[in-house]
């Protein structure tokens, strides 16, 4: 395609040379024409009317040898007339049937022209000039004699051979001048071609390179004007698309692994149930114990089934946009003691020491209430399930500026530095063993981040592994917009 390009752009820039060299030809041409023919037809008209020729001509004609005398008179007027051996003449014609009496043309041979001009003059009594689209430049005087006895014409012609001398030497010129312009044209429009042309070359290789599905080719272009910007853009757009590209097999992995994780989610608890059905179901002499025993296992498996499908669907809501918000005005603090309060009981039985601050009072907030105590019961719930028996879990809330923050900390087990960033992943664990024991689902932490980011808040979380783990929560005072 780059070869393509070249090739036109110095086709166009031959052709506009060759144009304009015709035009400048066509042009110069025709200016030296009407030049000359103007310089001649003045020359003639100053020298008629303006000097004793025509009536030197007019006395002598009454001479008895009237002919030699105007010719005589003629010589003495050649150098004004111009009158040279090659290209222009004067002849004395017959006034009544314009036979040439006398001439200046060495040329004997050559029969002279009856032209219009001397037709126009033949049968009138003032100078007639001729057409200026003639091959040649004429002028007829009519002659007369002082008795008006005799009439003769004085017959002046140019062939035009000068003009046609120059402009068959401008011909040379230009011819040589178009050469040499050829030549520089095309050095020039290689030149342009070759800068033109490379950034495009570059994007056509750059966009082959794409269509194979590499996107780190860049384009150099140092250039502020069109072309550079084109260059610019193409490798924003190039930028662009690698990333959208990356995201999507980020998706695409995660998708994958949701698939993955989800189906591993379900078929735990089924296997539970299948297995203590068929038990049950094959087993005659199962004792009554034994029977409850198993009933209750496929109970909980079914709640927890029931519970992952649960926050399935509350995620597919956020995903799509489709979750209602219940928008009121609440106090935080409260919803913070009625759960402090809930989970009380559960740390005393384990004797974990729990403690609730609040280090400034805190306004009210508009938000749905009950999706913010869900994450709190969250955060307090895996607090309470990592902590060993004896473990301190603290909550902590104050008012700075526009927001509220709420810390909930405890002397866990914590979390390694390795996993910290993946914490908020759809099924992801830490110990994915233990988690199912302690009955989580893996969804807790990616729904409380999905309703905080509804209520323009944030959570984030540190941890150190063996020491314990510091959840934040920032909600804005002003609240979610209804």
């Amino acid at each position: 395609m780059g070869k393509s390009l070249r090739a036109k752009l110095v086709f166009i820039m031959l052709l506009v040379i060759v144009l304009l060299m015709v035009a400048v030809l066509v042009f110069f041409i025709r200016g030296v024409q009407e030049f000359f023919t103007s310089q001649f037809y003045a020359q003639m008209e100053i020298v008629i009317s303006q000097t004793e020729l025509v009536s030197e001509l007019r006395r002598v004609a009454m001479l008895e040898d009237a002919v030699y005398g105007m010719g005589e008179v003629l010589k003495v007027f050649a150098g004004e007339l111009g009158i040279d051996r090659s290209t222009r003449h004067y002849y004395v014609l017959d006034g009544a049937t314009g036979e040439t009496l006398m001439t200046s043309s060495t040329d004997e041979s050559a029969a002279l022209e009856i032209t219009p001009s001397i037709t126009s003059a033949i049968i009138g009594t003032e100078p007639v000039k001729g057409s200026t689209r003639a091959g040649y430049m004429d002028v007829a005087v009519p002659i007369f004699s002082e008795n008006s006895q005799w009439k003769y014409l004085l017959y002046i012609i140019d062939n035009k051979q000068t003009t046609e001398n120059l402009i068959n030497e401008m011909y040379g010129i230009i011819l040589r001048t178009v050469g040499i312009g050829f030549v520089i044209s095309i050095v020039i429009s290689l030149f342009i071609s070759q800068t033109l042309l490379s950034p495009i070359k570059g994007m056509t290789s750059a966009a082959k390179s794409m269509a194979d599905g590499d996107f780190s080719t860049k384009i150099n272009v140092e250039s502020d004007d069109e072309i550079g910007i084109l260059a610019t853009t193409f490798n924003d757009m190039a930028q662009q698309i690698e990333t959208m590209l990356e995201e999507l097999r980020k998706a695409e992995k995660l998708r994958q692994e949701f698939v993955a994780n989800v189906s591993h989610e379900l078929r735990t608890p089924l296997t539970s149930i299948r297995t203590y059905a068929e038990t049950i179901s094959e087993t005659e002499q199962l004792a009554r114990e034994k029977q409850t025993e198993f009933l209750n296992v496929i109970l909980n498996e079914s709640d927890r089934m029931a519970e992952i499908v649960r926050d399935l669907l509350e995620l597919s809501r956020f995903d799509s946009g489709t979750t209602v918000m219940s928008v009121s005005e609440f106090s935080v603090e409260q919803s913070l003691r009625n759960i402090y309060i809930a989970v009380a009981l559960e740390a005393q039985r384990h004797e974990q020491e729990i403690n609730m601050n609040v280090e400034n009072e805190l306004p009210m907030i508009k938000g749905d209430r009950s999706r913010i105590e869900q994450v709190f019961m969250n955060i307090v719930s895996n607090a309470l399930k990592y902590t060993p028996d004896g473990g301190r879990i603290d909550i902590i809330c104050g008012c700075a500026t526009s927001n509220i923050w709420i810390k909930i900390s405890d002397t866990g087990i914590g979390i390694p530095e390795a996993d910290l960033g993946r914490v908020f992943d759809r099924f992801y664990r830490v110990d994915k063993a233990r988690a199912r024991e302690s009955g989580g689902t893996g969804l807790g932490l990616s729904i409380a981040k999905e309703i905080i980011s509804r209520h323009n808040g944030d959570i984030s979380i540190e941890s150190k592994q063996g020491e314990g783990t510091t959840v934040t929560i920032t909600l804005p005072i002003e609240g979610v917009v209804t």
